[in-house]
């Protein structure tokens, strides 16, 4: 059974003025506290790119990983987004954790001028670069003629990490199946449609559907070992009352009970030690290991008292 790990998501888009909101500063306190990743998310638009902003942090950290949660892998060319995460890794000493998506926003893509193509057609090409940016990362030389990528004899420095980690985050059966075969940590988030404002979901939080999730997973690992399962935590509230937090939520998102809310491991409600037990149970029935957050100093207690069980 693997250990929990835990990593702390930067809100790099509130990162806009200078002196405040400080990446490096932040990650120097979230390796104090515990936290054994700093991650970074993707949203074209105001604050700071999330791989020059890890390249950055890579000089102030000494043992912290650093990772991209999840990066818009179908705004990169698979090539140059390898290179960019083979050089992270050189400059961190071999701290570099790659999370992709398969991108979703309408805006960014409006404002980016890049094509939106189809969920199906954004899925069938992420996968075809998690296999390209894997080969790459690893010092093959790669060549590809797919349905989304046409590459000839491309090649980079290697990783510096013997395998430099791919997270793979998403949903739906084909792209959870290859997760399990080819990623080293799959993220799950409970996240639904698509909303019309084009950024929000809606949310799918029961324990069936999660249980669903990791069969697909499963069986693409066939007997391969299944890839560590990260969730991204969505509500965080250490409280000895947790019945007014919790009816909050019921009464916000249509469709959920308590039950669910008590077993899904997107939200974290409750004393310290009924969180850690929540973290222990949601690692003993799915396989769910690492779990990323994004609150800082309040929830370094709970990294210590998982730490201590």
């Amino acid at each position: 059974m693997r250990d929990v790990r835990f990593g702390f998501q930067f809100a790099a888009a509130r990162a806009i003025e200078p002196g405040r909101f400080d990446p490096g500063a932040t990650a120097l306190r979230a390796e104090e506290l515990g936290f054994d990743v700093f991650l970074v998310a993707d949203h074209v638009g105001s604050g700071r790119s999330p791989l020059t902003t890890l390249a950055a942090v890579a000089a102030t950290t000494d043992t912290i990983r650093l990772g991209t949660l999840v990066l818009n892998s179908d705004m990169r060319n698979p090539v140059h987004l390898a290179w960019e995460a083979t050089t992270i890794d050189h400059l961190s000493g071999g701290r570099f954790e790659l999370g992709l998506g398969a991108g979703h926003t309408p805006q960014e893509y409006a404002a980016t001028g890049i094509v939106r193509r189809s969920a199906a057609e954004r899925k069938v090409a992420l996968m075809e670069r998690v296999e390209i940016v894997r080969r790459l990362l690893d010092g093959e030389t790669v060549t590809w003629h797919g349905a989304a990528h046409d590459l000839d004899a491309a090649r980079i420095d290697r990783s510096v990490q013997e395998r430099l980690p791919i997270m793979v985050a998403g949903n739906g059966s084909s792209l959870l199946a290859h997760a399990g075969r080819h990623a080293d940590s799959v993220g799950l988030q409970g996240l639904g449609r698509t909303l019309p404002d084009g950024h929000r979901h809606t949310v799918r939080w029961t324990a069936e559907w999660l249980d669903e999730q990791v069969d697909q997973i499963r069986a693409g690992a066939g007997d391969r070992p299944l890839p560590e399962l990260n969730a991204l935590v969505q509500v965080v509230e250490i409280t000895d009352d947790p019945e007014p937090v919790i009816a909050g939520l019921l009464g916000e998102l249509e469709g959920l009970t308590a039950a669910d809310l008590a077993e899904i491991p997107y939200v974290l409600i409750g004393t310290i030690d009924e969180i850690v037990d929540k973290l222990h149970r949601c690692r003993d029935r799915w396989g769910i290991s690492y779990f990323a957050v994004r609150e800082l100093e309040s929830f370094a207690p709970v990294i210590a008292a998982t730490r201590n069980r």
